[in-house]
């Protein structure tokens, strides 16, 4: 932000710039009739507004690129983003998460996220949740969710949670969502493999 020192820089340079570009006009002398000195400052004023128009248009078409670019990331980012308020309730997600849950966007948004928690994982989904909110001091939590997508096909999710404070200082939980069924089915496979190597060899019949 700049200060009072900066802005009445910026203010001078912009008047010696606007000066400069009354080509033909020269600044009126000390003596000169008061509608003479009028007239030049009309012409300065009206420059200096304009270059300041200018001004906030390129302002405002670097604010627009920077919120686009924001949103690409935010949207195509390779995880899934929800935002949840006090009630549980789906308050923003981006495209990765939607595509995760099986479900169009527009859909989600003030919809129950508890609804894609699978009953076996619900009641411990649920007590974390409170324990997040309830937390005196906002804090980071990891945890794996078994959750069920719009298909009512399943699959085991990372879930890095995080309470943060809204602009109406009301709780939100912030939620990064990563989908580790290879992570799990690898797992599954590797312990079937050492299951396998652990078990006791099967006796050879002898025939006589």
């Amino acid at each position: 932000m700049k200060s009072k020192k900066d802005w009445m820089a910026a203010r001078q340079s912009r008047r010696t710039e606007a000066e400069s570009m009354l080509t033909g006009i020269s600044a009126p002398e000390p003596l000169a009739p008061p509608a003479d000195v009028i007239l030049h400052e009309l012409l300065v004023h009206k420059i200096e507004l304009e270059m300041q128009v200018e001004e906030l248009r390129r302002a405002h078409d670097a604010m627009e690129e920077a919120r686009d670019r924001y949103r690409d990331l935010y949207d195509f980012a390779p995880v899934g983003y929800v935002t949840l308020n006090r009630e549980g309730l789906i308050t923003e997600i981006n495209l990765t998460g939607a595509d995760l849950l099986g479900v169009d966007r527009i859909k989600l948004i003030q919809g129950r996220f508890d609804r894609f928690v699978t009953l076996a994982d619900r009641d411990f989904w649920y007590r974390l949740f409170m324990n997040l909110m309830q937390q005196a001091e906002p804090r980071q939590q990891a945890f794996v969710l078994e959750l069920v997508r719009g298909d009512n096909s399943t699959f085991h999710a990372y879930l890095d949670c995080q309470r943060r404070q809204g602009g109406d200082d009301a709780p939100r939980l912030r939620l990064a969502l990563f989908d580790i069924s290879k992570i799990k089915a690898a797992e599954q496979h590797m312990r079937e493999i050492a299951s396998g190597f652990a078990r006791p060899p099967d006796r050879l019949t002898q025939h006589g």
